[in-house]
């Protein structure tokens, strides 16, 4: 699918100042499944596993500020918490209450800021499950990349101006494990382009540093989490690697822990079959163990 055929299928949600891409597809059948991206791509990201998925059940995605097709306005903030408004707002505009969140690298970060608004009774969005996939939730033991660290550095709005497409392919498949076609790797870049979004990444990838200074609201919220949890991870991941998986299977209490023996850091797009299938075990399980606890009750 090209990004103009997924631009296509989609919606714009407008915000208060900003407009925002979304897609929804598939029928609603309880819970809605709610996917959130990562840095520096976008909901594209999903492209193939949607369909995989909405077969039984709604599947709600969107990029977020400075991504995709969504406005990048030099003026917004881009913090984690900003981009949790995005979300919450998004989900208000489809109508989602209910839903399975389904998080991938800066999602995570976003998710686990749900998860403390829940924990507070400050969100409208009732969290059906949790799952988290390969997202550098521990910045302690992350392998950022050259550009990653460029980009964080007084250097970075140079780096981000004389990026090209060559290089972002380069960078993206060194952490990779599967390879990906030229074509998805050109797209995944236009999208990142688009309307001068290149020149935002030195802003937005602050969201790292957020990770620290917030580290016990987030983290906090995931020790103390009551909601079903899967931690799904690229074994292969050299970037948020393996342990932070290990490390986060720990910490949430009964979480189920899947591994994707010979994936990377974007496992929905080097094998989204494989994810599908453990997304959908995932779901089936929550949702069984839902309406058992619903029987016992009436």
């Amino acid at each position: 699918m090209r990004p103009d055929e997924w631009r296509a299928k989609g919606t714009t949600v407008k915000l208060p100042e900003w407009k925002v891409f979304a897609l929804e597809e598939g029928a609603r059948r309880g819970a809605d499944v709610l996917l959130l991206h990562g840095f520096p791509t976008s909901s594209w990201d999903f492209a193939k596993l949607v369909p995989l998925l909405s077969g039984r059940r709604r599947v709600v995605t969107f990029d977020f500020m400075g991504f995709g097709f969504s406005e990048k306005p030099a003026e917004f903030g881009y913090t984690l918490f900003e981009q949790a408004d995005v979300a919450l707002a998004v989900a208000k505009a489809l109508g989602v209450e209910r839903a399975h969140v389904v998080a991938h690298d800066m999602g995570t970060s976003v998710a686990t800021e749900l998860l403390a608004r829940r924990e507070q009774g400050l969100s409208p969005l009732e969290i059906e499950s949790l799952t988290l996939m390969n997202g550098s939730v521990h910045m302690e033991l992350v392998s950022l990349t050259v550009g990653q660290r460029i980009l964080k550095s007084p250097l970075g709005p140079l780096f981000a101006r004389v990026s090209n497409a060559r290089s972002f392919a380069v960078q993206i498949r060194r952490i990779l494990a599967k390879p990906v076609a030229d074509e998805e790797l050109a797209a995944m870049w236009e999208l990142l382009a688009r309307e001068d979004g290149a020149l935002r990444l030195p802003a937005i990838i602050d969201y790292t540093r957020q990770r620290v200074r917030h580290a016990r609201r987030w983290i906090g919220a995931l020790e103390r989490l009551d909601l079903p949890a899967m931690v799904a991870w690229g074994k292969k991941d050299p970037v948020a690697v393996y342990s932070i998986a290990e490390r986060l299977a720990r910490e949430i209490p009964n979480a189920r822990f899947e591994t994707w023996e010979d994936l990377g850091h974007y496992p929905q797009v080097e094998d989204p079959e494989a994810v599908a299938r453990t997304l959908e075990s995932f779901f089936t399980e929550v949702d069984a163990r839902a309406l058992a606890k619903r029987s016992r009750r009436a």
